[in-house]
């Protein structure tokens, strides 16, 4: 097979796979497969509910065809897969919709074709458990038969600047001449380049590690904002000072949600400990991070308690819900332990989001996000997420939301210190 011959097929139009297949689908014929017959009707429409392609983006794809039908992958014979790779409730990698698309590609596979997976997972998962699964569905040969790549996705949603044609490629195959082939394909759409990594294993590695690294940075800050509270110091000026050194590294303090960082760490560590070695830093990391709701309740429930607010009963407002500012993603947002720690308390909990899905949020977390919060109504108030319209309302507004003794908590420094009752 050469670079011409290709005939693309994009499996999973999520945040990932879709703005991949727009992109392909500039200058050449590409198959966007979904499981999802909404999905496929919405963008067959032009929208896109992510808000990570735009209408005229998805018209300009004139080569980019959408199909629910798994027969429409038969006249194909390039595969990227890029369906989520969450964990289960017990922190471990949930391999289902990885296998599941296997499967589905297994089935149409025929001699001389190439799967390629952008979905994360740990060193060796592609190998170990995908190209099993392509075997036993089409009866062909690894490495003889079908060949691998693995390109791993580096998706930011809501980033309008960084975009998968302007973020550098990380590309690899499951041979030398796969990994070029692999490679070329790639550089039609990046503009900024790609890295070839040495094998399949190096390239699932470095992606993971990217998060985790994140995810540890974070943890530090937020022990360091947990030592500075106690002590009565400002988190964010000590940063500041701090970040007046050219080598220091501007991380703030906060909840770790999202589809990556709070989530990659556990394939790396799930496959650590599968080959005899606990790791610890990782894991501690983790743990701290997962337990930030629960800290930025306790802080909320002692300042209103200095107040004399009685706690049980209280209205909170809690302004956020989104795992990241100015983007509609729930995936794995960590503001749920925030609702869920003050429900514990037998507070009346208020969520605000402009950007999130009503029926989303009631779909994946129980929860129905009001259209407008009342004025002068709540005891509490937690600015959780950053959105352009937080800051546009500016801190006088958002405590008129409040009762005249409210308290207000910003998570995520939208306001100055003095304008607020607590920050992390």
């Amino acid at each position: 097979m050469n670079l011409k011959n290709i005939k693309l097929a994009i499996v999973g139009l999520g945040y990932v796979g879709l703005p991949l297949a727009v992109e392909f689908g500039r200058g050449r014929s590409v198959v966007g497969f979904d499981i999802n017959q909404l999905r496929i009707d919405e963008l067959k429409s032009g929208r896109d509910i992510t808000l990570e392609t735009s209408s005229a983006e998805l018209t300009a794809a004139k080569l980019l065809t959408y199909s629910t039908n798994a027969n429409d992958l038969r006249a194909c014979n390039c595969y990227i897969i890029t369906v989520p790779t969450p964990i289960d409730e017990y922190k471990r990698p949930d391999l289902t919709p990885l296998v599941k698309s296997s499967q589905t590609v297994g089935a149409v596979l025929k001699k001389g074709d190439i799967v390629i997976y952008e979905s994360t997972v740990y060193p060796g998962c592609t190998e170990e458990n995908c190209v099993p699964v392509l075997e036993e569905c089409s009866g062909l040969k690894f490495n003889q038969d079908f060949y691998c790549g693995y390109s791993p996705e580096r998706i930011n949603p809501g980033d309008k600047e960084h975009r998968v044609t302007t973020i550098k490629k990380i590309t690899s195959g499951s041979t030398p001449e796969i990994a070029e082939l692999v490679d070329a394909l790639y550089n039609e759409i990046v503009v900024v380049g790609t890295h070839k990594a040495e094998s399949i294993k190096v390239a699932e590695a470095a992606k993971v590690i990217e998060n985790t690294q994140r995810d540890l940075n974070i943890a530090l800050i937020n022990e360091l904002a947990i030592i500075f509270n106690k002590m009565g110091i400002d988190t964010e000026a000590v940063l500041k000072a701090a970040g007046s050194k050219w080598n220091f590294l501007p991380f703030r303090p906060g909840l770790v949600g999202g589809h990556c960082i709070g989530v990659d760490p556990y394939y790396l560590t799930h496959k650590a400990q599968a080959i005899g070695y606990h790791p610890e830093i990782i894991l501690a990391g983790r743990r701290l991070n997962d337990r930030m709701g629960e800290y930025v309740v306790a802080q909320l429930v002692k300042a209103m308690t200095k107040k004399r607010i009685h706690v049980e009963g209280a209205k909170v407002l809690v302004m956020g819900l989104a795992f990241k500012e100015n983007c509609p993603d729930l995936r794995n947002t960590r503001i749920v332990d925030i609702v869920a720690e003050l429900n514990d308390y037998n507070c009346d909990v208020d969520v605000y989001d402009p950007w999130v899905s009503v029926e989303e949020a009631q779909h994946e977390y129980g929860i129905t996000p009001i259209l407008k919060p009342s004025p002068s109504g709540y005891d509490a108030i937690v600015l959780a997420v950053a959105h352009d319209q937080f800051k546009e309302m500016g801190s006088e507004a958002i405590r008129a939301l409040g009762k005249p003794n409210t308290v207000l908590y910003d998570l995520k420094y939208v306001m100055d210190a003095r304008e607020s009752d607590l920050r992390l």
